[in-house]
């Protein structure tokens, strides 16, 4: 058996690091477990002239864990338009500058856009460096469908503005996805179970962490369990989609006609039947008839 005291670093060989050209960096960092930081974002934070961080006190933390120094300034939701104009003079000047948020994938319900803005707009290079993600995380262990995803962000606080939120994503064929805090978490459930039924759902927390937890049911059962009343931190609810209604007859009639301004009968059949998710045979009979030709 191998002695820990003794063993190599991990990994023993890496890919070298390219060198870090002038722009600015999206640098993912973890979402709680500290090892889960890339090789290439610790090359982007040693090379980095200016980190702008949410909070500098947490970057900070994060810098000291690896052994790195560098100038940080605050770039929260009220540091955003300054920031952006000390980061567009840097990078103008060579300098390499760093984005990074508390946790995660910057500017995913987390400041920064109008820096990577003002950055775009002034014609200078912005480079993603990918990492995690709590939205991919939560998705990835949901255990329901990633095939076509809708992320919504936060909730509306007030439960009436939240239900008319829901009603507006309801319709959608799609997994939700939503950012929640623990406070807040059971009137959301209860929320939701309202307005989109017993859809299978699982609410997330404290991922990559200790008590990392995963909490899969619908959206009834999970409104009920006193587990999710009130937790602590930040959580993820993925909800599954919903089932197709079947579409009437006017509906496929109305889709038609729309259809069949743009293409021809074939074409605009097919269309309508991968949206209604009716029989194509049907529909372009029915086209046909639309447009006055014999069917038969």
């Amino acid at each position: 058996m191998t002695d820990p005291s003794t063993a190599s670093p991990f990994p023993p060989m890496a890919p070298p690091p390219r060198p870090v050209q002038p722009g600015l960096y999206l640098v993912s960092t973890p979402i709680g477990n500290l090892r889960d930081i890339t090789l290439r974002a610790l090359d982007v934070l040693k090379a980095a002239d200016l980190i702008l961080a949410e909070d500098t006190r947490v970057t900070g933390k994060l810098l000291s864990a690896y052994g790195l120094k560098a100038r940080l300034e605050r770039c929260d939701d009220h540091a955003s338009e300054r920031a952006a104009g000390g980061a567009v003079e840097r990078v103008r000047e060579g300098q390499v500058v760093a984005l990074v948020s508390d946790a995660g994938t910057p500017m995913v319900s987390d400041p920064g856009f109008v820096v990577a803005r003002a950055m775009i707009a002034a014609g200078l290079p912005v480079h993603p460096v990918p990492g995690p993600s709590s939205l991919l995380a939560a998705l990835a262990v949901a255990g329901l469908p990633a095939d076509r995803v809708l992320f919504a962000g936060f909730l509306p606080a007030k439960s009436g503005q939240r239900r008319t939120a829901l009603e507006a994503l309801k319709p959608i064929r799609a997994t939700l996805v939503f950012f929640e805090s623990g406070p807040r978490l059971a009137g959301s459930l209860a929320d939701m179970a309202a307005v989109l039924g017993p859809r299978p759902a699982a609410v997330a927390r404290e991922l990559t962490k200790l008590y990392e937890e995963c909490v899969r049911g619908d959206l009834v059962q999970l409104a009920a369990k006193p587990q999710l009343d009130g937790p602590r931190g930040e959580l993820v609810v993925v909800i599954g989609p919903g089932e197709m209604e079947q579409a009437s007859e006017a509906d496929a009639d109305a889709a038609l006609v729309d259809a069949l301004k743009r293409a021809g009968p074939a074409d605009a059949a097919s269309e309508v039947s991968k949206a209604l998710d009716l029989p194509r045979k049907i529909l372009y009979r029915r086209a046909l008839a639309l447009q006055g030709k014999d069917p038969a």
